[in-house]
């Protein structure tokens, strides 16, 4: 039988190898500024994320092309850095439509990530894909940018997914082993006033439900990719330090945050705002997660 093969644009991260974990009868090509050693089902191909090369070759005759790549936003959001995360995202969506459409015999299916903070700042009501409401500012103009680039490729032979991907949480990769870190020196109270909503998603779920996309040829357009019941900052935290076994936890206030921000290079808004996003379009696919409650997530995580 013809080996089925999968390429991950920007795939080195952790999910990209949990991904790669998962999908052990394809061949996997990944596309990277720097490659890596090759296994025997896995190849990096050099790309620059902006313009067509030899890397779009690879694309001829491939099931699915997942596209990862994004700068990380774990940084100050001064203009430099502003530029490059919204240049990372936006050119490698526009190179990989226009070497879609240069195959002769293109992908089934193109899978994008975006990100579900492209919802407001939601204490009130869940956001979900028909209801939910965007909201204001540079992350929020980053996604609709990036959605917008996607939602204009037109690939007529390609089926398009787009995926508002949460907070993923995994064993070795993502907040979840700095979060974990912090909770047992003591320092995992409540974020700011701890009533800002977190959405998230177990690794597991994340890697099925791609397996599910791909198995399920009538779901396309955009999908929130988060576990369905998102929980507050402070109800999060307490899971997380029972868990770890950790009787106490440090609450640290906005302007504590606002100082630690500074000297780390990051910007509290990654903590702070309230994602209240929900999967209705998953659900209603039929789809069933495996951890659709946060407690059942971090014990597998943190206990496993």
């Amino acid at each position: 039988m013809e080996t089925k093969k999968m390429i991950l644009a920007g795939g080195s991260g952790f999910l990209g190898q949990a991904l790669i974990n998962s999908f052990k009868d394809y061949e996997i090509v990944i596309l990277s500024r720097n490659p890596q050693t090759v296994t025997d089902r896995v190849r990096y191909v050099q790309w620059d994320g902006k313009t067509l090369g030899n890397w779009a070759k690879e694309l001829e005759n491939c099931e699915v092309i997942i596209n990862l790549t994004g700068r990380t936003v774990d940084c100050r959001y001064n203009e430099r850095n502003k530029k490059e995360i919204l240049e990372s995202r936006v050119n490698a969506t526009v190179i990989i439509g226009e070497a879609i459409r240069q195959c002769s015999n293109p992908p089934g299916l193109w899978i994008n990530s975006a990100s579900a903070t492209i919802f407001r700042n939601a204490l009130d009501r869940p956001m979900d894909e028909e209801t939910g409401e965007f909201g204001s500012g540079f992350s929020v103009d980053v996604c609709k940018k990036w959605e917008a680039v996607f939602n204009e490729s037109k690939t007529p032979k390609t089926r398009k997914v787009l995926l508002r991907i949460a907070m993923v949480l995994g064993k070795n990769g993502g907040v979840m082993p700095v979060m974990t870190r912090l909770v047992r020196l003591g320092l995992g109270g409540k974020l700011g006033k701890g009533d800002q909503f977190v959405s998230w998603v177990h690794e597991y779920d994340f890697v099925n439900l791609i397996h599910w996309i791909i198995e399920h040829e009538q779901i396309e357009g955009t999908y929130n990719c988060t576990a369905p019941n998102p929980v507050r900052n402070n109800e999060f935290m307490k899971i997380l330090r029972e868990a770890c076994k950790m009787p106490f936890g440090i609450p640290s206030a906005k302007w504590m945050l606002e100082i630690g921000a500074f000297f780390i290079r990051t910007e509290t808004e990654l903590v702070l705002k309230s994602r209240r996003v929900v999967p209705k379009k998953l659900l209603d696919s039929g789809f069933v997660f495996k951890y659709p409650e946060v407690s059942l997530a971090i014990n597998d995580l943190v206990n496993s």
